[in-house]
C-alpha cells in the first residue's frame, strides 16, 4: 500500500482509479464493507481511498462533542492491512474548505486522480458549504465518465454500524460491543512522555501518553494489552482520564505494564483497552488511591489471565 500526503503529491501518470472517500474514522466493519464494495465495482483498477487530516470537523468547528475514535497513525495502521492500494491525506484547510464542488470534482477527482469508479455514501456532502452532495456526483460522472455508486449500508441487529454507534457504546463502557463493531479491539497509540513520575513513587510505575489534543470518546480505569515495549505484547492496568486526585491537566492515558522495569520514554505504544474496571473518580487522599490502584491491579490480572504477584 503506498501513502500519499497532500494532493499535490498525486501521481498523474495513472490510467484511472476506483475511489472513495471519507473520514473512515474507525475502520469499523461498516468501512471494511465499504472498501469490499470497491473492490467488487471497481475490478482490476488501482484501489485508492481520499481521507482528510485535520477531520473537517475538527478545522471547522463543527465536532459538536463527537471525539475521535483513532488517531491518525491508527487509522493507517488499520487501513494498512486491507486490500488498497494507495491511500491519500489530504490536508483540509482554509482553501480546500473553501473549493467549489464542481472544482473539487474536476480539479482533484478527474484531473489528479483521474477517478473511473467512485463509492460514496448518499449523504457524502463536499466543497464550499458543503453544497456537493452525490446528485451532483452522479450528474458529473455522466458528463466526465465515471461511474458512481452508493455504499451499502453494514448492519448489526439490525442497525446500519457507524462511527456514532462505536462512540456510544465507548462512552457507555461497552467495549465489548464496540469491538465487535470496530472488527478488532479498540486501542489508543502515542509516544510516551515524561510524567510527574508520582507513580514510581507509589510503587505503580506507569507509561504516560498525553491526549489532550484528541481525547478519546471513553474514560475510566481498565485492564489492557501493551504493544510496543520490550518482550511482545505485555499485560497491564490503566487509568484514561484526568487524574482528578493529583489535579491532573488535560487528558492522559498512564499505564501501568505488569512485571516491567524498562525505560520506555520516547517510544511509540499501542494499547488495546480489554475491559473497563470501573470510572474514574477523585480519591480523598493518595493513600486511599494507591489502595485503589492496587485493588484495580489484581483485577486486571484476574481479567486478563495472570496469577497474583509472588
Amino acid at each position: 500500500m503506498q501513502l500519499v500526503r497532500g494532493l499535490h503529491n498525486i501521481s498523474t501518470e495513472t490510467s484511472g482509479c476506483a475511489l472513495t472517500i471519507g473520514n473512515f474514522d474507525g475502520v469499523h466493519l461498516g468501512h471494511r464493507a465499504v472498501l469490499d464494495q470497491l473492490q467488487e465495482l471497481g475490478g482490476e483498477l488501482p484501489q485508492v481511498l481520499l481521507t482528510f487530516e485535520p477531520h473537517p470537523r475538527e478545522f471547522l468547528g463543527t465536532q459538536s462533542g463527537a471525539r475521535r475514535l483513532t488517531s491518525l497513525a491508527e487509522k493507517l495502521r488499520r487501513l494498512s492491512r486491507t486490500r488498497l492500494d494507495q491511500i491519500v491525506v489530504a490536508r483540509f484547510d482554509a482553501k480546500l474548505a473553501a473549493q467549489e464542488p464542481e472544482a473539487f470534482i474536476r480539479d482533484v477527482l478527474c484531473a489528479r486522480l483521474q477517478v473511473k469508479v467512485l463509492v460514496v455514501g448518499d449523504d457524502f456532502h463536499f466543497g464550499r458549504r458543503g453544497r456537493g452532495d452525490y446528485a451532483l456526483l452522479c450528474k458529473s460522472g455522466e458528463e466526465l465518465g465515471f461511474e458512481v455508486h452508493r455504499q451499502r449500508s453494514h448492519l448489526l441487529d439490525g442497525r446500519r454500524i457507524s462511527s456514532t454507534w462505536v462512540r456510544e457504546c465507548l462512552e457507555s463502557g461497552d467495549i465489548a460491543r464496540a469491538n465487535v463493531l470496530l472488527g478488532e479491539p479498540f486501542c489508543i497509540q502515542g509516544r510516551i512522555a515524561h510524567g510527574r513520575a508520582l507513580g514510581r513513587t507509589i510503587g505503580f510505575p506507569t507509561a504516560n501518553i498525553n491526549l489532550t489534543r484528541h481525547p478519546p470518546p471513553i474514560s475510566g480505569v481498565f485492564a489492557v494489552t501493551v504493544y510496543g515495549a520490550d518482550g511482545g505484547p505485555r499485560a497491564g492496568v490503566a487509568n484514561l482520564g484526568r487524574r482528578p486526585t493529583v489535579n491532573g491537566e488535560g487528558v492522559t492515558l498512564e499505564v501501568h505494564i505488569f512485571d516491567y522495569s524498562g525505560d520506555l520514554y520516547g517510544r511509540r505504544l499501542r494499547v488495546e483497552l480489554v475491559k473497563r474496571l470501573r470510572e474514574e473518580r477523585k480519591f480523598e487522599s493518595i493513600n486511599a488511591l494507591v489502595a485503589q490502584i492496587a485493588r484495580d491491579a489484581d483485577a486486571a490480572r484476574e481479567c486478563l489471565g495472570l496469577g497474583r504477584p509472588e
